[in-house]
């Protein structure tokens, strides 16, 4: 089989990829969009832990998510509408008709996870990237980014849930070759982008066949390291991340941090269950999953009062949780706390999605068709 994973592939610094002042946006279709993680990178735009993200060369024209409360939330912080509807009902005649540059999708990853039941593609979601398929065809756009977990690289089971040979990924990387793109993937850690969470994903791009070659791609370099001693700067640690927080619940000043915003679910003494600790000060987070629901794991500095009473540990707050994810602290998480935990663990980190959506532009600008 065709091989889509190139060990000397193309990286750019990010930070080190300036927008000519005159460039023309490209417009960029959005599914799967969930709380808009993977948008607000290609947005740009934003401030985290003390670093500016520019805004970036890309006009958002269409989202859709089937997840109502997400798209609640995407639409007070985005301030344009989400088709709601699932993309199986989208007849591709209702679209916008628009020329589409870019065309973005963080295919449902559950069916794929490690911590799931890994029905892959013999699960409903798992066949969710021919929609993907269906969208691109109908837009020929130059590029397409999707997003996926790392267990996709070792799901082999077929459509009808049978063991294969073949990973549930090769099976979608050649459904996108087939469809007429140059495509090839990376798995990157967002902590490698000044994340300060631990969290592996998937990323496939893909060039349209006419425009350019796997070779001719480009993937964000890594900027962080486990030691520092690599990249001159040491992965960020959960207490970079969310400490200055800690004594600011209820401070009107922080949103989404006060006593309604953290599970009170109870935390049981010598079992091994999920959420059932606490993370670490001095390393990046464990990865923020959407299963958490109220089992978020504790702060840091919360201590044991005894093995019998458990109140001296506080889970993470939604704040904080989004913090670990790279959300800017105005990105307003207006909902349950629930649904919020489940939102945030489903996204993908803006900040990591910025690098992508740098590397994008630059792979277009370098090929001379960013407006063509």
């Amino acid at each position: 089989m065709k091989s889509y994973f190139h060990k000397e592939t193309n990286t750019i610094n990010t930070f080190e990829v300036e927008v000519p002042e005159e460039t023309k946006k490209l417009n960029v279709v959005s599914l799967f969009s969930g709380v808009g993680g993977m948008d607000l990178g290609f947005r740009g735009n934003f401030d985290f832990l003390g670093t500016h993200y520019s805004e970036q060369p890309f006009n958002l024209i269409f989202s859709n998510d089937i997840f109502k409360q997400a798209a609640d939330v995407y639409e007070i912080n985005f301030g344009h509408k989400v088709e709601r509807r699932s993309i199986d009902d989208i007849d591709v005649g209702e679209l916008p008709n628009e020329e589409v540059d870019i065309v973005l999708g963080g295919f449902p990853c559950q069916t794929f996870s490690y911590s799931g039941k890994r029905g892959g593609l013999s699960d409903p979601r798992g066949q969710l990237y021919l929609q993907m398929i269906r969208i691109i065809e109908h837009y020929r756009p130059k590029m397409f980014v999707a997003e996926n977990v790392d267990g996709i690289r070792n799901s082999k089971k077929d459509n009808k849930g049978n063991a294969v040979d073949v990973s549930a990924l090769d099976t979608i990387l050649k459904a996108f070759d087939v469809a007429g793109y140059n495509v090839q993937y990376r798995v990157l850690n967002a902590a490698d982008y000044g994340v300060p969470q631990s969290r592996r994903r998937v990323i496939i791009l893909g060039i349209r066949k006419d425009l350019g070659d796997q070779e001719d791609v480009f993937y964000p370099k890594v900027l962080f390291d486990q030691t520092g001693l690599e990249t001159k700067r040491k992965w960020l640690s959960a207490k970079e991340g969310i400490d200055d927080l800690w004594e600011k619940i209820n401070d009107p000043t922080v949103l989404n941090h006060t006593q309604r915003d953290y599970s009170k679910a109870k935390f049981y003494p010598g079992k091994k269950m999920q959420g059932n600790n606490r993370i670490s000060a001095d390393r990046p987070a464990p990865t923020i999953r959407a299963e958490h629901h109220g089992n978020i794991e504790a702060h840091y500095r919360t201590t044991l009062k005894d093995e019998n009473n458990m109140d001296g540990w506080r889970r993470l707050s939604v704040r904080e949780t989004a913090r670990l994810q790279s959300f800017p602290d105005d990105f307003n998480f207006a909902c349950s706390a629930s649904s919020a935990y489940k939102m945030i663990g489903n996204a993908v980190p803006p900040v990591m999605s910025w690098h992508v959506a740098r590397s994008v532009f630059y792979t277009l600008n370098k090929l001379g068709i960013t407006s063509k």
